[in-house]
């Protein structure tokens, strides 16, 4: 017999999963709002992080490629296996000389508990308010949306998916990595 806490785990899952896929609105406007531009500056972004860094920008990261992916929840089925799976792909994201991060509407708490208990070695953002995944077109009024970008080192927002399966997204996700890199070159 499942406890009442999983099968709430569950259902919410199921339901942002199904939300997920009948996302049938045009790329420019996801589901979550308006997405930000290819081709243009990356919105500005400064949230509190798990890492003990305090705080991670944008402006941060210059001069890396940067994999910013939102999702709904931490220990979610699905948030978790797309955790598992950047994770389990860390090693050739860093030989690419970029970062990962991901952004939810959890707390600091919530966060470090979630890369304890999956052993994730990459930082994620509280997006307490909101703020970052509304700038990203990820929102969904009280949790962000399964998106995710490609930033260049220069701060430009190069690739945009919002059909996120969690279970191939990060081999997606470098695959394109690897194309962007090879045409900037």
């Amino acid at each position: 017999m499942i406890s009442r806490r999983t099968f709430l785990s569950i259902l919410f899952a199921s339901c942002i999963s199904i939300i997920s896929w009948l996302n049938f609105t045009p790329a420019a406007n996801a589901m979550g709002g308006k997405l930000p531009a290819i081709n243009q500056p990356a919105p500005e972004f400064t949230l509190p992080t798990n890492t003990g860094d305090g705080k991670i920008s944008l402006s941060d990261l210059r001069g890396k490629w940067l994999v910013l992916y939102f999702y709904p929840k931490d220990f979610t089925s699905g948030c978790t296996i797309e955790a598992r799976r950047f994770q389990q792909d860390l090693p050739q994201y860093l030989e690419k000389n970029a970062q990962i991060i991901g952004v939810s509407a959890d707390n600091i708490d919530s966060h470090a508990k979630f890369c304890d208990s999956e052993g994730l070695n990459f930082p994620l953002l509280a997006d307490t308010d909101g703020s970052v995944s509304k700038a990203y077109g990820s929102w969904l009024g009280f949790l962000s949306m399964r998106h995710s970008f490609i930033i260049d080192p220069q701060g430009v927002l190069r690739e945009t998916f919002v059909k996120v399966n969690p279970t191939i997204h990060s081999s997606e996700v470098l695959a394109r990595l690897e194309k962007l890199q090879s045409t900037a070159s």
